[in-house]
């Protein structure tokens, strides 16, 4: 298993609508292509219009196709384009990858 912390920048002005899109589409989006978000938060300072979310993938070959896939959707590309009618709602996106240690068992 290896672990993708994904890290948004998120433009001023559009964190409401950006949790809306995950709340209400992307994330069953994500289920729909086998990728399971396991935690997500909003940073402590406001200020920062920054999101992080874990998704888990069994691998690296299967999260490339899996985003493929997902990014390919036409529901996404829908949701995509009518959410960013006034804007883009991401500045900057970054991800992280992780994999357990052996000495210890992540819940």
């Amino acid at each position: 298993m290896i672990y993708e912390l994904r890290i948004y920048d998120i433009n001023p002005g559009k964190m409401k609508v950006i949790l809306d899109r995950f709340r209400d589409h992307v994330i069953q989006l994500f289920n729909k292509h086998h990728m399971k978000i396991t935690l997500f938060w909003e940073d402590l300072d406001e200020s920062s219009n920054r999101l992080y979310y874990i998704v888990e993938h069994a691998s690296m070959e299967e999260r490339n196709l899996n985003y493929d896939r997902f990014r390919n959707d036409p529901e996404w590309m829908e949701v995509r384009r009518l959410s960013e009618l006034n804007g883009p709602l991401v500045k900057k996106q970054e991800s992280i990858f992780m994999k357990d240690v052996p000495f210890f068992e992540n819940k």
